[in-house]
């Protein structure tokens, strides 16, 4: 039988230097959403002061010891309902330093807290980054880890939380500059197949406009609830079974993770000027990059070398007529879906040739994915094919449960300097996994090419939100405002040219697309195919745009460059586990 409790986001506008107000209002709401019968409650980053600080002196009147008097308040309403509590307040240890916090109380009290870790730009003003990390409280009501806002934007914090055993996640937020639910809250539980109760704040505080879209983040991305604009509360259920499932669009991907192939994840690549770094020594300097469009072609490959071939030329002919100097083609697309290791073909040999002759005579970058056989052994692989015949090979590391079957694993990534500029290859499953994305950024790559076979259900819409944004962040109805591999691209820096199989009667949807290196650019830089099978062409920009220091964000990485790796090493344990 299935474990489900109750749960609540509490979703509310403080007021700055109206601390006791703001205390007494959310001891309200949490009543309210516990008289419901909510077991777990969730309240705002800073509900009990307000966010937008100047310095640590005007703060200074407001900053509590934990625990203190206003933990003690919410640990009487909890005991009083035998729930538990998350509160966001500014905090102050017994050195008089101050932490942006989140404490979890319970009917017993302070279970823990978590000092926000990845500070936001406003945070160095009053606060310290955090120094409690990723830690995963264990309750009567499931396993609960919390995290605070910009948190959220690296990749590393949650999945530790989750390989800690995670059920929920509780994700406190001032979050700003787009609709909400936001794309990083949802694929952080998607891709950790856990839960996300998101409460954000909403209000104009000096003149940043919060964007509320508190809500409720099942395993498989669904929001199950959601208040848009205003103060109140927002019920929904949480299933621990289907949390503990530990399911990425089927696949266990917990039991798939190649932690051996993470080690670049403790390293701090982009913490030194990385026009300098990727050239010091004289080894493997950046290309210096440049602006040129790039395609992804989605179509559904079929098991004859021929015909493939001759769609994948047809295609490449459209896209080089557009101006495309990169082309990259799905999953399987030169051998077909149906029989890999009866198509599988060696690299180099008559396809990948046939291959050549294409990028040869247009005067494009080619990358497909094929089956590959080597002596014994077969690969699902993609290969970078150069305009003068040069073939770089990258051999799938994550494999699903189907492919266990027939493929071996590949035992390493690959990187490719072209004119285009630094590019790394992924195949499909590959991008499921956040440490793979993560460690081609963390070698300089400016794009990431990903042909994919993936089926399911990875992007969902948005209905538009009553909040008012400023221009130019758009607030009207999105049929793709999630989509899982966007985030792949934002939360990197980098561009990311995921081309899908598209068969929706077989299960693959398609919406092949090349995404953009920041995801709150609006209007977005990207272009995204619909329908059947067809391009997407986007224009790449990879120049450094600057003599001393790169401008370009797809250079200067900026989410890359704000990691805290010396608290990642759980994200390269080789550890036992059921999932």
């Amino acid at each position: 039988m299935s474990i489900v409790h109750k749960v609540a986001a509490v979703q509310f506008e403080p007021i700055m230097f109206e601390k006791e107000r703001n205390v007494a209002r959310l001891l309200e709401l949490c009543e309210q959403a516990a008289a419901a019968g909510a077991r777990l409650i969730v309240t705002p980053e800073m509900g009990t002061t307000g966010y937008c600080w100047f310095d640590r002196a005007e703060v200074a009147p407001f900053v509590e010891t934990i625990p203190g008097p206003t933990t003690s308040r919410f640990a009487a309403l909890a005991r009083k309902h035998d729930c538990y509590i998350v509160v966001g307040m500014p905090e102050v240890d017994d050195d008089n330093i101050y932490f942006n916090t989140a404490v979890l109380i319970g009917p017993d009290g302070i279970v823990g807290r978590h000092r926000k870790t990845h500070p936001y730009i406003s945070e160095p003003k009053w606060a310290a980054a955090g120094d409690l990390h990723n830690q995963v409280f264990e309750t009567p009501i499931g396993r609960i880890a919390l995290l605070i806002c910009m948190d959220i934007h690296f990749v590393e914090t949650a999945r530790l939380m989750a390989l800690g055993g995670a059920d929920v996640i509780c994700h406190i937020s001032n979050w700003l500059a787009e609709r909400t639910p936001a794309p990083y809250w949802i694929s952080r539980a998607f891709e950790n197949g856990c839960y996300v109760i998101e409460s954000n704040r909403w209000g104009l505080e000096r003149t940043v406009q919060f964007s509320g879209g508190s809500c409720v983040i099942a395993p498989d991305g669904q929001v199950t609830a959601v208040l848009d604009k205003g103060d109140g509360v927002l019920m929904s259920e949480i299933d621990l079974d289907a949390a503990r499932a530990r399911r990425v669009l089927g696949e266990r991907v917990f039991a798939q993770r190649r932690p051996e192939l993470y080690p670049e994840l403790l390293t701090d690549t982009f913490s030194w000027n990385p026009r300098d770094f990727f050239g010091l020594y004289g080894h493997e300097p950046w290309p210096a990059g440049k602006t040129s469009r790039v395609s992804v072609a989605q179509f559904s490959p079929s098991n004859d070398f021929g015909q493939n071939l001759q769609t994948i030329s047809a295609l490449a002919r459209k896209a080089s007529a557009e101006g495309a100097e990169l082309v990259v083609f799905p999953e399987l697309a030169l051998t077909g879906l149906a029989d890999p290791p009866g198509t599988a073909q060696p690299i180099s040999g008559p396809v990948t040739d046939s291959l050549g002759q294409l990028a040869e005579e247009l005067d494009l970058y080619l990358v497909c994915g094929l089956a590959e056989r080597d002596g014994d052994l077969v690969y699902n692989s993609a290969c970078l094919v150069t305009p003068d015949g040069d073939i770089s090979v990258y051999r799938k590391t994550h494999l699903t449960t189907d492919e266990q079957s027939w493929a071996t694993a590949g035992e390493g990534w690959t990187v490719v300097d072209t004119p285009i500029g630094r590019i790394g290859l992924l195949i499909g499953h590959d991008a499921s996994f956040p440490e793979a994305g993560r460690v081609l950024a963390l070698r300089g790559c400016d794009l990431v090419a990903c042909p994919a076979a993936i089926k399911g259900r990875f992007s969902s819409s948005h209905p538009g939100t009553q909040v008012e944004q400023p221009k130019p962040i758009p607030t009207g109805p999105d049929p793709l405002h999630w989509h899982h591999f966007r985030v792949r691209a934002g939360e990197n820096n980098l561009f990311f040219a995921f081309a899908n199989v598209v068969d929706p009667d077989r299960g693959y949807p398609g919406l092949s697309g090349v995404f953009g290196p920041d995801t709150f650019a609006f209007p977005r830089r990207e272009a995204i195919a619909a329908g059947g099978a067809g391009l997407a062409t986007a224009l790449v920009d990879t120049t450094n745009l600057d003599s001393v220091y790169p401008t370009n964000v797809v250079r200067r990485k900026d989410l890359v460059s704000m990691r805290m790796p010396h608290s990642y090493r759980g994200l390269v344990k080789v550890v036992a586990n059921n999932y």
